[in-house]
């Protein structure tokens, strides 16, 4: 198990975790980063797993880890609020927004679910459970301290959630419903779109019809853009994807075209309580 960062969450952000290649600290973080990181460590701003601060002295091994807090990108503000469908000692249940990433990766930061419902809430332990793309909007659970995380992060993990999804097609379609969709899918680093090739299916998909346009999805698995994949298969690519079936550039901050596509419940065993939970967006497409 990984042992814990020896810096505090500040501001909704946890340090930065770097594995080093070994040697002198400064000189590393320099070639590697630049010399905003070296004058972190010249700061006292850099530290040890330990805990103890990294110097421009500081010699360590291969694959050992010093923390830090990184500088926050520029960011557009994602205009929308993220209300709380549920709350407990355990868990907090949001209707995540369009166009908002679960947690930080790359640019998006500040500007995740994650990081605005720690400030909000005052819960700097609160971690996201599972993942929304951050196109996707609908129900988003965290787990609210560290020593419950690992439970519910591993009932999604081996597939212990039933979930349900609305999207709405761009296309029509003449086919019967409902139909299982199965395929293998793959996405590699580097590459926007994940794609199916064959082999072994490791993606599984229930598509019922609700009307002309709109379709119920029960994913019995949860691969990278799975939904929006299958979907595309079938020829319905869902509306306003920027993806699938061609990649079209949309400007930073360019909220005028959401997916149309809402996880609207999630439902499971509580792997604490024992209890039957359901959870249900109310949001609409």
């Amino acid at each position: 198990m990984r042992r814990p960062a020896p810096l505090p969450v500040r501001d909704g952000l946890g340090p930065a975790r770097v594995r080093l290649r070994g040697g002198a600290v400064l000189v590393e973080l320099a070639d590697r980063f630049g010399e905003a990181a070296a004058a972190k460590v010249l700061n006292g701003e850099v530290f040890t797993a330990d805990g103890a601060v990294v110097t421009a002295s500081t010699v360590l091994q291969p694959n050992s880890v010093v923390y830090l807090y990184r500088d926050l990108p520029d960011e557009v503000a994602v205009p929308f609020d993220v209300p709380v469908l549920h709350r407990d000692d355990n868990l907090v249940v949001v209707d995540k927004p369009h166009f908002l990433a679960t947690m930080p990766r790359g640019s998006h930061v500040a500007q995740t679910a994650l990081v605005r419902m720690r400030r909000e809430l005052d819960l700097p332990q609160l971690s996201p459970a599972h993942r929304l793309d951050r196109l996707t909007a609908g129900v988003l659970v965290f787990t609210t301290r560290r020593e419950v995380r690992g439970a519910y992060q591993t009932m999604f993990a081996r597939g212990g959630v039933s979930k349900t999804y609305l999207a709405q097609s761009s296309a029509g379609t003449d086919r019967d419903f409902p139909i299982t969709v199965r395929s293998r899918i793959i996405k590699r680093r580097g590459t926007l779109q994940a794609v199916e090739e064959p082999g072994e299916p490791n993606a599984e998909t229930l598509v019922e019809r609700v009307d002309d346009r709109t379709y119920r999805l029960m994913p019995r698995t949860g691969r990278t853009h799975q939904l929006r994949v299958h979907m595309n298969s079938l020829g319905l690519p869902i509306a306003g994807d920027p993806l699938y079936p061609n990649v079209i550039d949309v400007a930073v901050g360019d909220f005028s075209t959401p997916l149309k596509l809402l996880a609207q419940c999630l439902e499971f065993t509580d792997p604490l309580a024992g209890v039957r939970l359901r959870f249900t967006s109310e949001r609409t497409l």
